[in-house]
């Protein structure tokens, strides 16, 4: 098994280590008694994560489920999974996520995560170790005899894909932010009372970047067809889509909030 991998000089970590609490370099020495075991609650841990980075591979499967927008200096990429910090709208009671929703792959990979090795410039594979799926009485072990199972090897080779497709994304973000295909964008919702009337001012949930349509269309043959050929195309407009489900996404918070309000008495 190979944990390490070169990074090019960059920390995949910045800003997305979200429900990682204690993260520590997987190794026999110290994990060799550890593997995973089924929980109760299998996506208990994304509960507090409202918004999860997604890479532009993603961007088609996410698109019918959540709105993609593109957050902070590096215009990273997420699916919105709620609408105020702290609160996903889409892990139901038991830990669990609807079967017809999309789980991104930023999800998926965990307990396992790439850490920047700056003495090295190497990326070091890392297990969570307060997961709750993590345990000294596993149904997998990471480990047989010394060596990595099958499970370990193939969690290590899905962490390779995620860096891939990672560098990726950062390279589409650096195509539209080159080609000034950006723009800022607000997303503001009206308080309605139980008639439909408006009820007091209107909510701001956030400010993010989103591709302009009008930009898009409006680019000069060649590079349009520079997006095309580097596969870019169809992510824009899976983008542009999936910002249809800011409507879905309030009215689902609204629900959730009518169902969490005290009862009138």
């Amino acid at each position: 098994m190979n944990t390490t991998q070169q990074t090019g000089g960059q920390s995949p970590l910045t800003g997305q280590v979200l429900f990682y609490q204690q993260p520590q370099p997987l190794s026999p020495e110290d994990h060799g008694g550890l593997g995973v075991k089924q929980i109760a609650e299998p996506f208990g841990f994304l509960r507090e994560a409202h918004a999860v980075p997604v890479t532009v591979t993603e961007f088609g499967l996410a698109a019918s489920s959540y709105p993609i927008i593109f957050v902070g200096n590096d215009r990273t990429p997420v699916a919105v999974m709620g609408v105020r910090q702290g609160q996903n709208l889409f892990v139901d009671a038991q830990g669990r996520v609807p079967d017809d929703h999309y789980v991104p792959a930023f999800v998926r990979r965990y307990p396992f995560v790439f850490a920047a090795d700056d003495a090295s410039d190497r990326l070091v594979l890392c297990v969570d170790r307060a997961a709750p799926m993590v345990s000294n009485q596993p149904e997998v072990p990471f480990f047989e005899n010394g060596k990595p199972t099958k499970f370990t090897d193939d969690a290590v080779e899905f962490c390779k894909e995620f860096e891939r497709q990672r560098r990726a994304t950062a390279e589409f973000v650096k195509m539209l932010t080159d080609l000034d295909l950006m723009e800022q964008k607000t997303v503001a919702f009206q308080p309605r009372d139980a008639q439909g009337n408006p009820a007091g001012d209107q909510q701001k949930i956030a400010d993010y970047y989103a591709i302009s349509e009008e930009r898009l269309n409006a680019l000069p043959d060649d590079k349009y067809l520079e997006l095309r050929n580097n596969g870019a195309v169809g992510a824009c407009y899976a983008h542009l889509v999936s910002l249809l489900n800011w409507q879905k996404i309030i009215q689902r918070a609204m629900r959730v909030q009518a169902a969490e309000a005290p009862a009138a008495v």
